[in-house]
Formats: structure tokens, sequence, C-alpha cells
């Protein structure tokens, strides 16, 4: 009996998917290794810890960056187009007309978590560190506090992880990367 195998789907498939129809603007879908995943819905503290953080980061980065918010960024290297809550990206928003931000245009990529935040440590996790985006917070919305990951780097096994750690509670101010003078107030940003 031959075993039945999940059919991969290519960043060029995935999109003839959303031009034709398949796929509308409105699915909470990622591609995420090829796969199709349906994204878990949003929670309102979820959705209100997410409008705040892209608020402050707009007030904070002015045109120094391009902000934005739960679109993609394509890893050609995974077959993978997640949409990460929040990234800051090199440049402008006028740049990624032709194309969605690439991993070495990522300076920061953030995902707010609650009901995922099991899935954004482990899977977002390894595929952003796989890329090499240099920096990845998860905001845990249910403890108030930012983990800011830092250096990836590939272990002798073959799995991906950042290097360093670092847990910043809601009391505290923290650095954005590439932007040595700015720094992000959590209690602005946790509902």
């Amino acid at each position: 009996m031959p075993l039945i195998t999940p059919k991969r789907f290519t960043i060029a498939d995935y999109h003839r998917l959303r031009e034709v129809g398949l796929l509308q603007e409105g699915d909470r879908i990622e591609l995420i290794r090829g796969e199709l995943l349906h994204m878990s819905p949003k929670g309102t503290a979820h959705s209100v810890c997410n409008g705040l953080l892209q608020a402050q980061l707009l007030t904070l980065l002015g045109n120094q960056g391009a902000i934005r918010s739960q679109e993609p960024i394509t890893i050609p290297q995974t077959q993978s187009e997640p949409e990460p809550d929040l990234v800051i990206a090199r440049g402008s928003l006028r740049d990624y007309l032709d194309h969605h931000p690439y991993p070495a245009d990522v300076l920061l990529a953030i995902e707010v978590a609650d009901s995922s935040l099991d899935y954004d440590r482990t899977v977002k996790l390894e595929l952003y560190a796989e890329a090499g985006i240099a920096d990845y917070w998860i905001a845990d919305v249910n403890s108030r506090q930012m983990e800011c990951y830092s250096q990836p780097y590939r272990s002798a096994q073959g799995t991906f992880a950042y290097q360093t750690r670092q847990i910043v509670l809601v009391d505290q101010s923290l650095l954005l990367p590439g932007f040595a003078t700015v720094a992000l107030d959590l209690a602005t940003i946790f509902p």
C-alpha cells in the first residue's frame, strides 16, 4: 500500500494560489516549509499589544525603517513566507513594491504571542534562525515580557536556534537592533 504524502508548495505555487483566488486576502494562512498552515485566531490582548507595539515603533523610528505589521517576509531556502506580527526592515516601505523583504532585509522580526507561544518558541524560532534573521523577539502577552533572541546558529545536530536569549520585563526598556539610541519602553505596549 503506497504512503500518502502531503503536497509541498513552492513560494511561486503559493502566490499562484492567491492569484487564481483559491486563497483570499483575509485567509489566515502562512506558507511554512512548503506547507500551508492555518494561523490561530487572534485574541483581544494579542490585537491590542500588536497595535500598541506598531504605534510605538512608528513613533520611535519615523521613517528610519520599513515597519510592517502582519505582512509576509520571503525565505526562499525553506520555501516559507511567514507573516510575523511586526517586522522592521531596511529602507522604506516603497522598497518592497516588487517583493516582500528577504531575511537580509529584516532588522527585527517580532511575534506577539498568547495562545501561539509554544509555536513561536519552536517552529518560528527555528525558521527565523535558519534564515539568519539576526534578532527575533516574542512579546509574551500572558507574562507581560519580551523574549529577545539573537545570534542565530546551527547546532552540531543540524538544528537552528539562537545563542542568546534575554527576558525583558514590563517595567524595563530595550534598545532596538540597528538603532543604537532608540529604546522601547515595554510598559507602553502590554495591555
